[in-house]
């Protein structure tokens, strides 16, 4: 594991972009932490990182949103309204965790409690974001060799 102190949402995103460069085809990032911790903002990240086109926004309402044009396809999922391995069963979501691109998951503990135990891997990375202080924030994270 590896720790990076971020200073603001410039240092979070800047990571974020070094997890997008480096991502393979099949990637699957778990993101954890708090609300307001900076998660999107690291998403942002790997998109720019991916040289993927649009603008990245949670899709805490929507489940799931696609990002194209870059060079592997993004998948961006959070899983807040979803509380039980019923209700994530039921979502559908299991195609993005063998992804045909990178699927980044928001709440991605919530996976722990339901049949997708999430493993040690080269295509599956931990990202937890901890809010030290006002715009401080320590990212602990599966290192990837970048």
């Amino acid at each position: 594991m590896a720790t990076f102190i971020s200073h603001n949402p410039a240092d979070t995103e800047a990571l974020g972009e070094r997890f997008g460069r480096a991502a393979q085809r099949g990637w699957v990032i778990a993101l954890s932490g708090d609300l307001g911790a900076g998660k999107t903002q690291f998403v942002r990240g790997v998109a720019r990182g991916l040289d993927c086109a649009g603008k990245v926004h949670s899709p805490t309402f929507t489940l799931v949103n696609e990002y194209g044009g870059g060079r592997l396809k993004l998948f961006h999922l959070d899983l807040y309204r979803l509380e039980t391995a019923q209700q994530i069963l039921s979502a559908g979501i299991e195609e993005y965790l063998v992804p045909d691109g990178v699927s980044v998951v928001e709440w991605a503990e919530r996976l722990e409690d339901g049949r997708w135990k999430m493993k040690d891997g080269k295509n599956f990375l931990r990202v937890k974001i901890e809010i030290l202080i006002k715009t401080e924030r320590k990212i602990i994270y599966d290192d990837f060799g970048a």
